[in-house]
């Protein structure tokens, strides 16, 4: 069984049932409500997707964030251009709607300014190709309004900590949120839900290496060492009287958010880190940027790297580094080896040519003796020739 830390499947099946019923959403209008119902439930089985998405059902985090802004979306509409289905809204006005969302016209309910607007976007592209799906099975043509949208990501900011300051966060901290901070940062395993997900029976080879299943990742399993954390994780399972099919990391994540954002806070200031967030708002998942920066200048490869990270995009290694941490490496003695390198190699080049001639000039030399050797035997015939040059000239080579 997979661990859901935001409990996405049971909020879901919570608010699907008040929709069927009719009691949730009443803002939105009897028609708005079914359509998001049909879509999510289509959704739900895996019908009416794309021809270029996967197949398959979707998961319960991913409906449940097509309910969630799909239904945002639906009510801005409604404020911004008085559209009761959204159905009947234009290219222009949808296009007016993310633009507002955009530049801060429109912001969130606590005044703040959307920072993913992109997401939106997207949420709404996916449901108006399922409507036009839908639509052309009964025979009706429906125009794609959203051609021109731009589903651009905004990069978010996040926390950069060195491996210092993470040392110095770690050592700071309480036991049971010390090891969890050196399991993130050694794993860069996403949190909470493949973080929340992991059991003893993960590891492997004296807790040096970990198992992320592929039940519980969110693209594909992979096993791979631990070379920070491995210590540390098997000194608190053997404390903690854990057993095999025991969760190592039973947490709340807005606890720990909260915890992390704190002490993080308290050590290095309310000012913002090199990646323009915060000290103070570190989260577990800043960890997975943090744990990539690490990473990259030691790995000697990209696939290794993302098979690390679960990624499938090389595009990943610079949203989650932004080469932060990186430096130029190069050195007098990279220098030195390549400018050897090179004059041995003309050396080599020269030594070889000479190789050839002295070849030749050996052929040339072995020809003449040849010739030298049958004249004088010829001559030896009709001449009084002395015997030691005969005998010489037949030895000759």
């Amino acid at each position: 069984m997979k661990l859901d830390p935001y409990n996405n499947k049971e909020n879901y099946f919570i608010w699907k049932e008040k929709a069927e019923k009719g009691i949730v959403d009443s803002d939105i209008g009897e028609y708005n409500r079914k359509l998001v119902l049909q879509y999510l439930q289509d959704m739900e089985i895996g019908i009416n997707v794309g021809k270029a998405t996967k197949k398959g059902a979707r998961s319960f985090i991913h409906i449940h964030s097509l309910k969630t802004r799909l239904i945002s979306i639906i009510r801005k509409l409604k404020i911004e251009h008085n559209i009761t289905k959204i159905t009947d809204v234009s290219d222009e006005q949808i296009h007016i709607l993310f633009s507002k969302m955009s530049n801060g016209t429109i912001t969130k309910p606590n005044g703040g300014k959307y920072l993913a607007v992109s997401d939106c976007v997207k949420v709404f592209k996916a449901f108006w190709h399922w409507y036009q799906r839908i639509s052309k099975k009964k025979g009706i043509e429906i125009p794609d309004i959203t051609t021109d949208l731009d589903t651009k990501e905004e990069k978010p900011d996040w926390v950069y900590l060195t491996e210092e300051q993470v040392k110095t966060l770690a050592d700071k901290a309480l036991y049971k949120y010390k090891v969890l901070i050196w399991f993130l940062f050694d794993t860069g395993i996403r949190a909470p839900t493949e973080l929340m997900n992991i059991k003893v029976s993960d590891f492997y080879g004296e807790f040096k290496e970990l198992q992320i299943r592929n039940e519980i990742s969110k693209t594909f399993g992979r096993r791979i060492k631990l070379m920070l954390c491995s210590d540390i994780i098997k000194e608190y399972i053997k404390s903690s009287n854990l057993s095999q099919n025991d969760y190592v990391f039973k947490i709340n994540p807005a606890t720990v958010n909260k915890y992390l954002g704190r002490i993080c806070g308290r050590f290095f200031g309310d000012k913002q880190s090199p990646a323009g967030q915060k000290y103070s708002d570190l989260t577990m998942y800043d960890f997975r940027h943090i744990s990539c920066c690490y990473w990259l200048p030691r790995y000697k490869n990209e696939s290794a790297l993302k098979y690390r990270f679960g990624w499938k995009g090389s595009d990943k290694i610079h949203y989650y580094s932004e080469l932060l941490g990186m430096k130029d490496t190069i050195s007098e003695e990279d220098m030195l080896l390549d400018l050897t390198r090179t004059e041995i190699e003309k050396r080599m080049l020269k030594s070889e040519k000479e190789l050839e001639i002295t070849k030749d000039l050996l052929k040339i030399s072995q020809t003449d003796i040849a010739e030298l050797k049958k004249t004088v035997l010829q001559l030896a015939k009709v001449l009084p020739i002395p015997k030691d040059l005969i005998e010489i000239t037949k030895y000759a080579t």
